[in-house]
């Protein structure tokens, strides 16, 4: 009898997660592992919490083999919570939903300590009206102008549940928290608020780009390595 387990991971890019964390188990239980992980990240994309489940017939406690993984995996990747779920459990299909953090370095000087987490953008910023244009992504809406302009998905609908605007001195956190996302459909809006934000977008542009439903009225993507994959919910 197999059982069906379910991982939690700690990670940052530079490695595909899935493959090294499949060779890893591989190793440890003595069988061939394949991973259903809850979502696929952008390219140089951060996650504190991604997950996976997958099937085996090892009897090993989950406390070992989490520590048995932990010691072969490398230093970006770590396996931070182990437990059984049930047959059926699907970490992809059966998440109601998932949350980003995009994060802004607001100053006048870049961080070589932080360069590799963040944006940096030197521009002053006028939160509140960010803050205000963002409530309009609240709802279910067609976001075909902020997913990426190359790859078309079927169904470009989505349900933004929250969407929140955050100030820490110098950082700012943009978090998102919706059923599912499209291909860089958080980094572009990210980048349509930081044009709102700078002045570059009138007030009352985010309206019009998301009723346009074209990908060259809205912002810029901006780089991967300031998003993190949150939290998924299930």
């Amino acid at each position: 009898m197999q059982n069906n387990i379910r991982a939690s991971a700690h990670y940052q890019p530079k490695k595909t997660i899935q493959n090294v964390l499949e060779q890893v188990l591989k190793k440890v239980l003595q069988e061939d592992i394949k991973l259903i992980v809850a979502g696929r990240t952008d390219s140089g994309v951060h996650a504190f919490s991604q997950v996976a489940n997958f099937k085996s017939s090892s009897k090993m406690s989950l406390e070992r083999l989490r520590w048995a993984a932990n010691c072969l995996l490398p230093e970006d990747i770590k396996v931070i919570r182990i437990n059984k779920v049930g047959p059926d459990f699907n970490s992809r299909f059966c998440a109601k939903s998932k949350i980003y953090r995009y994060t802004i370095l607001n100053r006048k000087y870049s961080s070589p300590l932080l360069a590799a987490r963040v944006h940096f953008f030197y521009h002053p910023l006028d939160v509140r009206l960010m803050r205000s244009e963002a409530k309009i992504l609240l709802g279910r809406h067609n976001f075909k102008s902020f997913q990426a302009a190359e790859l078309r998905q079927r169904n470009p609908v989505r349900t933004i549940k929250s969407i929140k605007i955050t100030k820490d001195k110098h950082l700012l956190h943009i978090d998102i928290e919706a059923d599912s996302f499209l291909y860089n459909m958080v980094r572009n809006i990210a980048g349509t608020l930081l044009e709102i934000g700078r002045g570059r977008f009138p007030k009352g542009s985010m309206r019009r780009i998301l009723e346009s439903c074209n990908r060259k009225l809205a912002g810029p993507t901006l780089p991967g390595k300031g998003l993190c994959l949150v939290k998924v919910r299930y």
